[in-house]
């Protein structure tokens, strides 16, 4: 059976920002923790070893593939700083247009650094997500 890697544990979100080596992206890290947590209304907690999440649903795939996930989330890698944002609503797709600098895969919107992008945009992002996930998948535990 396959186990999923990325699971909610209680590893501490400040100490593994404090481990980001990179000065500014730390500093990014720690503007993105003020801005998930207040705009989702959720505590940070880790997901695996490198994940931010804020809130979680249970998801089940008409294959069966089911587990636990964030509603939203980030993470500070090396390269860039990883957004984790619900997919499958068109609404996303039109809020990327206007977030600023910017790539994305088919789960992540991948930035730079936050003065690349908009941060209502982020914070609509995250509003949507959530609303979208909680539409989805109703029955929840909270």
């Amino acid at each position: 059976m396959y186990e999923l890697k990325t699971k909610e544990n209680d590893s501490s979100v400040i100490e593994f920002i404090e481990a980001v080596e990179n000065p500014k992206k730390r500093e990014d890290a720690y503007k993105l923790l003020d801005i998930f947590t207040e705009t989702s209304g959720y505590p940070a907690k880790m997901w695996g070893p490198s994940i931010i999440g804020f809130g979680k649903y249970h998801y089940k795939y008409p294959t069966g593939h089911e587990g636990d996930a964030p509603l939203v989330g980030f993470s500070p890698r090396k390269a860039k700083i990883s957004l984790y944002f619900a997919t499958g609503d068109t609404k996303r797709e039109e809020l990327l247009q206007n977030l600023g600098k910017h790539t994305s895969g088919k789960a992540c919107v991948y930035i730079n650094k936050i003065a690349d992008i908009d941060v209502d945009v982020v914070k609509a992002l995250i509003t949507q997500s959530i609303e979208f996930l909680k539409e989805t998948y109703p029955d929840q535990p909270e």
